[in-house]
């Protein structure tokens, strides 16, 4: 059995839900934006994994060494060079067998989110997860596109704010 037809398998025995993990992933990866940071406190990381249901929260530090290193991968995903071994510090993770099905399963809010990521990663789905390519938004987003080639999080902000402006630059150089 192929390693997409035994993914295929496990998704329709267990139950899992590939956008879930997106949605969990990129909620993660967008807990930082250029105005605030919802891991720049105990009390804050907190109230992020419980608006999440995640459970225990764990480590603070962990969890913004995890989602550092995540998004500076992610950024790779569309030209910027891949970091050297990002530190990744681990969450509460553990494979449990469903329906006759190994499943990895998480103890903590941060091994909820690095499964999410390994699931993805496994599936073929992580390279997909990209940081938008405007200097000023940074936000996480996944490249829904057929040839996975966007590289803003909008066309219509993003997207659009940065092709005027290379416009103008060609305008004012000619």
């Amino acid at each position: 059995m192929t390693g997409t037809a035994a993914g295929a398998r496990a998704v329709q025995e267990t139950g899992w839900d590939a956008e879930r993990d997106v949605e969990l992933l990129l909620a993660f990866l967008n807990t930082v934006d250029p105005a605030s940071d919802a891991l720049s406190s105990e009390h804050t990381w907190h109230q992020w994994a419980a608006s999440l249901d995640l459970g225990t929260p764990g480590s603070l530090a962990r969890a913004r060494s995890s989602r550092d290193a995540l998004r500076a991968v992610a950024s790779a995903h569309h030209g910027s060079p891949l970091p050297t071994a990002p530190a990744m510090p681990h969450g509460s993770l553990r494979i449990e067998l469903s329906s006759g099905v190994p499943v990895l399963t998480a103890g903590d809010a941060l091994g909820s989110v690095l499964a999410a990521a390994a699931r993805l990663a496994v599936l073929g789905y992580w390279d997909r997860i990209k940081i938008c390519s405007a200097h000023d938004c940074r936000l996480a987003f996944y490249d829904r596109s057929r040839n996975r080639s966007r590289t803003w999080c909008s066309m219509r902000v993003c997207g659009n704010r940065e092709k005027a402006r290379a416009w103008r630059e060609r305008a004012r150089t000619s």
